[in-house]
């Protein structure tokens, strides 16, 4: 801040000179007090500098009404808006979200510093407040094989820049456990740093803590966010598209705990956060679940912006950035209009701020590079044995089952079967043509015919393919080639619906509402090949690959048990004593 700056700030505070901008006669919600207060609030060069009796060049009467903080999404990955940063400002500035703390892990993944680049350029330019968190693994283990890999060496050129708040989710937990030197590393690079502490027991905690991991948003019930707030650690109370712990997580909270607690999206669709909200949802939600207001609100504002050391956010006070929303109605978080520095970004829902040219994106384009591929790579031989280990879905959620179950079986080798549920999915690499293929087995996705396939596999953005015959997933696969990665819907060797997704096969170049009606007709087309409506089949298929949550994932690299941490073949020998798995 310049000199004369803060001098002028400093007048209007003193009443020497008129604000920019004063609210007039709304109900102020005070996020340290816990309380409902008044006064006019003061706005000059995007800043509050007062609350009390002002005047202003531009003054509003917002009688009747309440104005409370800007929210804070404590974490999330833009990429899974599957829109630009711009886009997705845009999106969610309409639900009260003035800052996003983001890992753009899913992008570095594919495309490495080169993504970090896109993603940092073109949130430049965007109303929202977008921070970044450096990804911590990619990959996220060593058990697949993604478009890049970075190191502690790869991620100083990013450290200090104004934008880069620290270290994002650690999702190797061995290697932390291990001290591994190269996880060490990047521990050592900020003192910021969030964790990922999926089925972690309390000692694992007790190293996460040791290591300077100060948040975890992954607990999926109230006595696993309970030991880590007990053992200082911040708890990101998640509500995405697929993991929707919200409900669970709020039965934990208290008046003595909530000051521990924030609200994240992680991973969320663009219909949803068009239709549901973002961070407002939670906010509404923990309302309804008989959390004061206030504190549901403080959750969303106050506590993000003290855990990640954002000391100008969250609260309606002097010296703090002029991000806030004025509410027709506190219960029910009724947001009328949003202000970003003081300038309205948004009104009634829609987005009014300033729209700015598309970032260049050429550095993270043509992404998909893809092996020559058969019907034969697709087989899954199963000569003797006709009981395999079943990756089985639970909608809705991130962990899936460990099943050993009697499989269909012809001619050698497994064959999808919708009367008994188990359908064939493989996972292809598509980074740099290695002709790496994982096959296995899913049951509960639900498909009645045909296949999908898309690039949005988690997180290493393999192509993930599931069908109920070989010839649609060829199908399926040969079409995301040619669209440069997307979402593919294919029925009898054709493509019902697909979305493009040229930027590194995660996000597209398009405006968010032409995006939006495309995963409309995306989800009409799931319906006519006989997908579940009551869980996103899409959705539900890019954690399939996810090999650091709980119980059994597919890489490119095959069937990975997560609990023994290894590789597994699909086929369970006749020799060996069948022993289900412990959640099984």
């Amino acid at each position: 801040m310049k000199k004369a700056q803060l001098k002028n700030k400093i007048d209007v505070a003193n009443k020497r000179k008129k604000a920019d901008l004063v609210i007039r006669h709304a109900s102020i919600v005070n996020v340290f007090t816990k309380t409902l207060t008044t006064g006019d609030v003061a706005i000059s060069d995007g800043v509050i500098v007062g609350i009390g009796d002002y005047e202003g060049n531009e003054e509003i009467d917002a009688t009747g009404k309440f104005i409370a903080p800007g929210l804070i999404d404590a974490h999330v990955h833009i990429e899974s808006s599957m829109v630009t940063p711009q886009q997705f400002s845009q999106v969610v500035l309409p639900h009260g979200v003035t800052t996003v703390i983001t890992d753009p892990h899913e992008i570095a993944n594919v495309s490495g510093t080169a993504g970090l680049e896109f993603m940092l350029k073109d949130a430049e330019s965007a109303m929202l407040d977008i921070k970044m968190m450096l990804p911590s693994c990619v990959p996220a283990t060593p058990f697949e094989n993604a478009g890049a890999r970075l190191s502690a060496e790869d991620l100083i050129p990013f450290v200090g820049r104004d934008s880069v708040l620290g270290l994002a989710e650690v999702m190797d937990f061995p290697a932390v456990l291990q001290g591994d030197d190269a996880m060490l590393d990047k521990l050592l690079l900020s003192r910021q740093i969030d964790g990922h502490a999926s089925g972690l027991a309390d000692n694992d905690i007790n190293v996460y803590g040791t290591a300077g991991i100060l948040t975890d948003h992954e607990c999926v019930t109230k006595e696993e966010m309970i030991a880590r707030i007990e053992r200082g650690l911040y708890v990101m109370l998640r509500e995405g598209s697929v993991a929707k712990d919200l409900h669970a997580l709020l039965e934990g909270v208290t008046e003595q705990n909530a000051q521990r607690c924030l609200f994240c999206t992680d991973d969320k669709h663009l219909d949803d956060l068009i239709e549901e909200g973002s961070v407002d949802y939670n906010v509404r939600t923990a309302i309804r679940y008989g959390i004061n207001p206030i504190t549901a609100i403080s959750m969303a504002t106050l506590n993000a912006a003290q855990c990640f050391g954002l000391h100008q956010k969250g609260a309606i006070a002097p010296g703090y950035d002029a991000d806030f929303v004025l509410l027709d109605n506190l219960e029910d978080f009724a947001i009328a209009e949003v202000y970003k520095g003081g300038q309205l970004a948004a009104k009634d829902g829609r987005y009014v701020g300033a729209v700015q040219e598309d970032s260049d994106a050429s550095a993270v384009r043509d992404t998909v590079r893809l092996a020559d591929l058969s019907i034969v790579d697709l087989q899954i031989p199963m000569d003797i044995s006709t009981t395999a280990h079943v990756i089985g879905i639970q909608p809705k959620k991130l962990i899936t089952e460990h099943l050993i179950e009697e499989v269909p079986v012809a001619n050698g080798s497994f064959i999808s079967n919708t009367t008994s549920g188990h359908l064939k999915i493989a996972v292809i690499e598509r980074h740099r043509a290695t002709g790496n293929i994982g096959l296995g087995i899913i049951k509960g996705l639900g498909l009645q015919n045909g296949a999908i396939a898309t690039t949005v596999a988690h997180d290493s953005h393999n192509i993930i393919v599931v069908g109920t015959n070989d010839d649609d997933m060829l199908a399926a696969i040969n079409a995301l080639q040619q669209l440069q990665g997307g979402l593919v819907v294919v029925q009898n060797g054709e493509v019902l619906a697909s979305l493009s997704l040229p930027i590194a096969g995660l996000m597209s170049g398009d405006p968010f509402t032409l995006v939006y009606e495309q995963l409309k007709t995306i989800d009409k087309s799931l319906l006519q090949i006989g997908a579940p409506p009551h869980f996103n089949a899409f959705l539900t298929l890019s954690f399939m690959s996810l090999p650091v949550i709980p119980h059994l994932k597919l890489t490119d690299r095959g069937l990975f048990d997560v609990a023994s941490f290894r590789h597994i073949s699909v086929s369970v020998p006749v020799h060996d004593t069948i022993q289900m798995p412990e959640n099984g």
